[in-house]
């Protein structure tokens, strides 16, 4: 027999409490690799990696309601040289998803507050996030086992 476990998060609100970055993200075009800004919401236990200084791909955050991040347009957020900016893949499911953090962990509003930005943050570009990078397997990369591996001995 089994038994439902009952969803114990209560429901989001409009003004709940979620923090939006502004990351530098590449696209491969066959040898080249483009810059793309790709605005995404951050889960409440990355805000606090952030404001420890590892490095980021995020330039900015904003701290915001979930109703402003699903109304706002685009436009409103700041991208150098004007470069083209997207919204991430299943941004309002992860949006809802990261409000949630916000709400189990209500102290971590208190560190950027609702209305607020920053851009302090330890921006770097070292480490690429290719958005379409594609994992080329060779036979290489086959790892040799013992020949019991798979044996009871």
């Amino acid at each position: 027999m089994s038994t439902l476990v009952e969803n114990s998060t209560p429901a989001l609100s409009p003004d709940s409490y979620v923090l939006l970055g502004l990351a530098t993200c590449y696209l491969r075009q066959e040898a080249e690799v483009d810059a793309v800004y790709v605005l995404e919401p951050i889960p409440s236990a990355y805000l606090h990696s952030l404001l420890q200084g590892i490095p980021t791909s995020y330039r900015q955050v904003w701290a915001t309601t979930v109703n402003q991040a699903l109304t706002a347009s685009l436009a409103d957020f700041s991208v150098p040289d004007h470069s083209p900016l997207q919204r991430c893949t299943d941004f309002e499911e992860r949006l809802m998803a990261a409000a949630r953090t916000y709400q189990s962990r209500p102290e971590a509003t208190a560190l950027i507050p609702a209305g607020t930005s920053r851009s302090d943050l330890n921006y770097s570009t070292e480490r690429k996030r290719i958005l379409n990078a594609k994992n080329k397997v060779s036979r290489a990369d086959n790892v040799k086992q013992h020949r019991y591996t798979h044996e009871v001995v």
